[in-house]
């Protein structure tokens, strides 16, 4: 009994740290974001019907990267908020080239991405000082800047379109501060627009298809 006793005295010393802070329809903050990210390959039906004699495989590889960014929050309900994420993206994305009778040779396709995330965040009840959630939405992004560089070999660069499209979903942490909240957050997105363009060339003709697979870390401060 007198455990109880405190345990319930315990719990409501808790003191609240910005309790009407999700009262404000909108609120604003900043972010950064780690990321590894890999593209999802097809192979072309030129590719499977062994046109290419001495190629053997196109294999892409994870990279690491990072993203910086602002939060503008509006509340739509008690649980529910709409997130505007606009932000700035550096990626990486190689693929490795092997061949039967000559050296493996690495494509890198390297890109600075302005995105603009738009997801719906769902909340759960507040409990003391911490809140879980969780996000859905997508994800338009427009290269600002790219080079897509093939290292060590002549031909020409691995064409790649300009303007991505992405399904997001993931979840999160909400910590109240007596001056500020901070969020980290495990974010997945899923490609659904083709990167590849459409000028045909050796790296392009073996695929059909690229899709972006990207898992990030985000640290949300508002």
């Amino acid at each position: 009994m007198l455990l109880l006793s405190t345990a319930s005295f315990s719990q409501r010393r808790v003191n609240m740290n910005n309790p009407n802070y999700d009262n404000r329809f909108l609120s604003y903050g900043f972010l950064i974001g780690l990321h590894t990210s890999a593209y999802q390959l097809k192979y072309s039906e030129a590719f499977l019907a062994r046109q290419f004699d001495n190629l053997y495989s196109i294999s892409p590889k994870w990279s690491t990267g990072f993203s910086l960014g602002f939060i503008v929050n509006m509340k739509l309900a008690d649980f529910f908020d709409l997130r505007l994420l606009p932000k700035v993206a550096f990626y990486e994305h190689p693929l490795e080239y092997r061949y039967l009778d000559q050296p493996s040779e690495e494509v890198l396709v390297e890109t600075t991405v302005v995105e603009f995330p738009l997801v719906l965040k769902y909340k759960s009840e507040r409990r003391g000082n911490n809140r879980l959630y969780l996000i859905g939405g997508i994800k338009p992004g427009i290269e600002a800047s790219g080079e897509k560089d093939l290292e060590g070999a002549t031909t020409d660069n691995l064409p790649i379109r300009e303007f991505n499209l992405s399904a997001e979903f993931g979840f999160g942490l909400d910590i109240y501060y007596p001056l500020f909240k901070f969020s980290p957050e495990l974010r997945f997105s899923k490609g659904i627009a083709n990167m590849l363009g459409s000028e045909i060339n050796p790296l392009s003709e073996g695929i059909d298809r690229l899709n972006t697979n990207t898992v990030t870390l985000y640290l949300l401060f508002q």
